[in-house]
């Protein structure tokens, strides 16, 4: 099996911040792509100031496997050298908004008459266009402005927000993809370079795609409804003898039966509420209190294992502690445990997973300023005294150099 990455030779510039943008880089790097991370001289990307401790976590799994060369793009010596690193460029992800990469002089049309293959990435909260265009945008915003919080959450509960960056998350996956198709047609079909406008909000908007439809055919809207679904019965989470939780799904026909025979038996398989989809929505809450019933008289490991017995479909709800000694998740590699050089940062795994070209993380996310005279020096004709001239000037800064 080939040892190569699918994206080596590709050449990516990282000027975003925070996670849309930079984990939408990291994907691109997880595969080869070499990513030279931009960030501000002085306090480097808002990440890695993140979270309620100290190192910089959340900063070292977004920004892995990129290279660190800070630049204030204020600064006309950074514009000049940040153009000379996009010329050799295939791919710039940005999220600033819309106009300011223009008034720094380092916008779409002079990058592009520089480098007329470049594929520009650009992510905000709202896209380029339209009246919200100019919005400061993060994740939590959209995930309430796209209609997702608003279905979300139980049915006497306030909209509900995810506790994770679920929204930047998936705008990252949208613009990593656009990336490829992008390269694609620059490559094979005899295209040029193009600029990408991801809209954070689209990205989450399209999430609710059986709801938009809905709602402009029947005047449909989900309202919340907690764990159980408009579609499919039985499903939600139970509690079990022991204090855990599980979900099940009886979206498919052999599925519900299978769930009704495990916990009623054949009485409850031939019962007429409960033999059609329609008729198990219908009854939702009295099937809801009889599987209740049936579970909390076991434990979760016993409702583990008749399920499986039977061939129903169940999982537990898992905390991090689950997921960390769980040996499906071990043997797919889905947390890696990268070296630092002191000790070992765990981490999510590379995926998806291609069976002749997998990705990996060579290391964590870098300390700022790690890479920058080698990146430097190779992509512009400046010596490395000019280049600590130019972090003594405050343009850029050369990491591990006078460092505390």
């Amino acid at each position: 099996m080939s040892t190569d990455t699918p994206l080596d030779g590709l050449t990516v510039v990282d000027a975003a911040s925070l996670y849309a943008g930079p984990l939408s880089a990291m994907i691109l790097g997880d595969f080869g792509a070499d990513v030279i991370k931009v960030e501000h001289p002085e306090h480097g990307d808002a990440l890695r100031e993140f979270g309620d401790y100290p190192e910089e976590l959340s900063y070292q799994w977004v920004n892995r496997n990129k290279k660190s060369v800070p630049l204030d793009l204020h600064a006309e010596d950074g514009q000049e050298i940040f153009r000379e690193l996009v010329a050799d460029a295939d791919v710039l992800v940005e999220n600033f908004r819309p106009g300011t990469l223009e008034d720094w002089n380092v916008g779409w049309e002079t990058l592009s008459d520089l480098n007329e293959d470049l594929v520009m990435v650009r992510v905000t909260g709202f896209g380029q266009t339209g009246p919200y265009s100019n919005r400061p945008g993060f994740g939590t915003l959209v995930e309430a402005m796209s209609g997702y919080a608003y279905s979300t959450g139980q049915p006497d509960g306030p909209p509900t927000l995810p506790p994770t960056a679920m929204a930047d998350t998936v705008s990252a996956l949208h613009s990593a993809y656009a990336a490829m198709m992008a390269l694609y047609w620059r490559d094979t079909q005899n295209g040029t370079g193009q600029y990408v406008d991801t809209s954070i909000l689209e990205s989450m908007f399209g999430v609710l795609g059986d709801h938009v439809t809905e709602y402009g055919r029947k005047g449909i809207d989900h309202e919340r409804s907690g764990n159980q679904s408009s579609r499919t019965a039985p499903r939600n989470t139970y509690r079990t003898k022991d204090d855990r939780w599980v979900a099940i799904s009886g979206s498919a026909p052999s599925i519900a039966e299978r769930i009704l025979r495990i916990v009623g038996g054949e009485d409850l398989v031939e019962d007429a509420r409960f033999q059609t989809m329609e008729g198990r929505l219908e009854h939702v809450e009295e099937l809801d209190a009889i599987i209740e019933d049936w579970m909390r008289e076991r434990t979760r490991e016993e409702v583990i294992d008749i399920f499986e017995e039977h061939g129903a479909a169940l999982g537990p709800v898992n905390n991090m502690g689950d997921i960390f000694e769980d040996e499906h998740f071990d043997r797919r590699d889905a947390i890696l445990h990268v070296d630092d050089g002191d000790e070992e940062v765990p981490m999510r795994g590379v995926f998806p997973k291609l069976s002749e070209t997998p990705g990996r993380v060579e290391h964590p996310g870098p300390d700022i300023g790690e890479h920058t005279v080698d990146v430097i020096t190779e992509y512009t004709d400046r010596t490395p005294d000019e280049v600590r001239q130019l972090a003594d000037d405050g343009v850029t800064h050369v990491g591990g150099e006078g460092d505390d």
